[in-house]
């Protein structure tokens, strides 16, 4: 194999992970108008800054409690709850899907519902990687988009800046985010991408006790993807705009890619690294640039 096709190999699946990100963010972008219409907002007052903070408050209390079961060698209870939070998160984004079409809410709901409940027993009883992707990319385009249109520009920034802070802290400072993933990945849940290295890998077959061998695969967190995209929803909700897309939505696009690839940089090096610092970063710094360039207000 040619040196070229040797570094190839090694950098597509970032290139795919890339392409994950974009899939994600469109997909959410499409959703965000069938979940205002059926009133899927997650808070009252989009306009609240406090709502950030209850979030991260959700945030930091779902973490105590995984951790602690964790602790208690009780990994059935995250099992469950992230198969609850998969199963009602994948209803609402297949619900919303349906409702754009002219099929009436009685039959939506149901074929969604079944749906939700037949995707979610096929993870549980084949988690393979690509059946994770799958189920990933459509909660978290989902999730990225109930809290896109339930969080005004201020209140999501406020959540990413933070978010970004404490993914730092917790990854390289605490490493409590590290023990975590760590934890649960041996449950083959759909917290998280997996693009393999190699066409006959199996995630199914994976095991993560031990810490000096090499990964077959490059793994993201599923929040990766979900946060970034938040403010991407939020510009594209709140700003008035003519299209399909405003320009600060776009910037948010463009500059999450960038922030990814800023972060491929660390993450070739084999050790794990914080997402949220670089794809927080390049998602507001491109919709501010997306701002200037629309000449759109703030805020």
């Amino acid at each position: 194999m040619s040196s070229k096709d040797s570094k190839f190999k090694e950098y597509s699946p970032l290139l795919i992970m890339a392409g994950i990100l974009l899939l994600v963010q469109i997909l959410a972008l499409t959703l965000a108008m069938p979940m205002e219409v059926n009133n899927m907002r997650a808070f009252e007052n989009p306009e609240s800054a406090s709502n950030s903070f209850y979030y991260i408050g959700i945030i930091i209390v779902f973490t105590l409690i995984l951790l602690l079961a964790i602790k208690r060698d009780q990994q059935w209870i995250i099992q469950l709850f992230i198969l609850f939070a998969v199963a009602s998160t994948l209803y609402y984004g297949l619900f919303a899907f349906t409702s754009m079409f002219n099929i009436a809410p009685t039959l939506g709901m149901s074929v969604s519902l079944i749906s939700a409940i037949g995707m979610t027993g096929i993870l549980y009883k084949f988690p393979e990687w690509y059946i994770i992707d799958i189920v990933g990319i459509i909660i978290g385009a989902a999730a990225s988009s109930i809290f896109g249109i339930s969080l005004a520009i201020m209140p999501a920034i406020i959540l990413l800046v933070i978010l970004a802070v404490y993914d730092a802290i917790s990854v390289y400072k605490t490493k409590h985010m590290v023990s975590l993933a760590e934890g649960v990945m041996d449950l083959k849940l759909p917290i998280l991408f997996v693009i393999p290295k190699r066409l006959d890998y199996s995630f199914r077959e994976e095991s993560f006790n031990n810490d000096d061998k090499e990964r077959d695969a490059f793994f993201m967190g599923l929040g990766d993807a979900v946060m970034p995209t938040i403010l991407v929803v939020s510009a594209n909700v709140f700003i008035e705009h003519s299209g399909i897309i405003s320009y600060p939505a776009l910037g948010g696009v463009i500059g999450t890619v960038i922030g990814f690839f800023a972060l491929s940089v660390f993450i070739m090096k084999g050790k794990p690294q914080a997402g949220l610092p670089f794809l927080n970063s390049g998602v507001i710094l491109g919709y501010f640039v997306g701002v200037i360039l629309s000449g759109a207000p703030i805020f």
